[in-house]
């Protein structure tokens, strides 16, 4: 029977063209929307594990708990042991120290008298390692304004919002004064090697970003820093594994008792990031239903069309002793075979556009010629193994609901009133 219905849809391009072009175009927007947002999703969690939340994150408890304060005094210490620890246990992440601090910038002029003060926030990176990924990772070359990235001791990126209103220049020197992490006074020249643009209002207004080594004597801060970032190979975030290594450390480490011990959270624990993705998979929920009620809509007025251009056929069937149940059954799975067709055809057309895009992207650095630290400068869509096989579920949800929505008609109409059509 299946066989002999497919002849019949490859057979009368009439009944079955339309359907399966709505049911393909239908798969097509869904399929790519998906992807497409599940790229747009990947950047803000890809732009939060750069820069701010690692795929885990080591702290210590007192820190964690007072990260907005951003308590020096509670920074990890003896780092290059748990570093070791942790590059012994996960040869195949990348761990990254990172300090946070903050103060006040001082401007002197040629007498040494202050021409300008501003309040700083502070980055210190690893900037000088022969291993130090940072560089890339923060795309700090691409978001430079003039000048270098800091090549030796003592040179200092400014954001270039505070360059442009206190009149720095690159070469120009500036003081930073803050406090150490045992609450001590503290003060330290820097010079200017280059400008750049954050991308975020706090940072732009005072942002400045210092090698680790610099931070480390200037904070009292030994072998220290306020927390240390892991990332997994090839930078993709993997929420079960993060979650393994977690409990693995923080069972061995963590005492919370002890505000130094150090604990470790996830990427999907921090900044609301767990409401997010769980947002964005009701988003690609919410879209299939969408997409099958649309194309729900579509295809049951075109089973409507088509079914009154074959009341002569179902007249004939019926006179020949075929039952309406019967009759509707067939319909169905004429509706399943064009829908796995116009699915196919669908996610194929999908395939063929997404993974070019998520192999080279859509390159939109020419429209942002500002384009900042903390903005992507390439769209890429995101491949995942629910693309092979989500397009399926409108295209065949859709066209069986239309074709049953339809075909209830069969059963309203008296066999008599058949007969006598197909007298006409």
């Amino acid at each position: 029977m299946i066989r002999f219905i497919l002849k019949g849809i490859l057979r009368d391009s009439t009944r079955s063209k339309f359907p399966i072009l709505i049911v393909a175009i239908g798969v097509f927007f869904t399929v790519f929307m998906v992807a497409f947002l599940g790229g747009v999703f990947d950047d803000m969690i890809d732009l939060n594990a750069r820069f701010s939340t690692g795929h885990v994150k080591v702290m210590t408890v007192g820190f964690s708990e007072n990260q907005a304060q951003n308590p020096l005094d509670l920074a990890i210490l003896d780092l290059d042991s748990l570093t070791a620890h942790l590059e012994r246990q996960y040869p195949k992440m990348i761990w990254v120290p990172r300090i946070h601090f903050g103060g006040l910038i001082d401007l002197a002029d040629e007498d040494g008298e202050t021409r300008g003060q501003g309040p700083a926030v502070g980055q210190a990176l690893d900037l000088f390692s022969e291993n130090n990924s940072d560089i890339e990772r923060l795309n700090i070359a691409s978001a430079l304004r003039s000048g270098s990235v800091p090549k030796s001791a003592g040179d200092a990126l400014i954001s270039e919002e505070f360059a442009d209103k206190t009149g720095l220049s690159v070469g120009d020197e500036i003081t930073f004064f803050g406090s150490t992490m045992y609450g001590s006074m503290s003060f330290q020249n820097f010079k200017v090697s280059g400008t750049i643009s954050f991308g975020n209002p706090s940072l732009d207004r005072g942002g400045f970003i210092i090698d680790i080594s610099d931070a480390r004597q200037m904070l009292d801060m030994e072998n220290g820093a306020t927390e240390l970032l892991g990332y997994f190979d090839g930078n993709i975030y993997d929420d079960e594994l993060a979650e393994k290594i977690t409990k693995e450390f923080n069972a061995t480490y963590s005492d919370s008792d002890d505000e130094f011990s150090p604990i470790m959270v996830t990427l999907k624990q921090q900044n609301d990031l767990a409401s997010l993705l769980d947002y964005a998979a009701y988003m690609q929920q919410i879209m299939v239903i969408v997409f099958i009620a649309a194309m729900s809509i579509v295809l049951w007025n075109v089973g409507l069309l088509g079914g009154l251009r074959r009341y002569k056929e179902f007249g004939v069937r019926l006179a020949l002793g075929e039952s309406k149940s019967a009759i509707f059954k067939n319909m169905l799975i004429e509706a399943f075979l064009i829908g796995l067709i116009g699915s196919f055809l669908g996610t194929l057309i999908s395939l063929v556009v997404l993974i070019p895009l998520s192999i080279y992207g859509i390159d939109i650095s020419g429209l942002l010629p500002d384009m900042t630290l903390m903005m992507p400068s390439t769209l890429r869509t995101v491949i995942t193994p629910s693309i092979f096989y989500l397009g399926f579920i409108p295209g065949l949800g859709a066209m069986l609901l239309g074709q049953a929505l339809a075909g209830i008609g069969i059963f309203k109409r008296e066999t008599s009133r058949l007969f006598k059509e197909l007298e006409v």
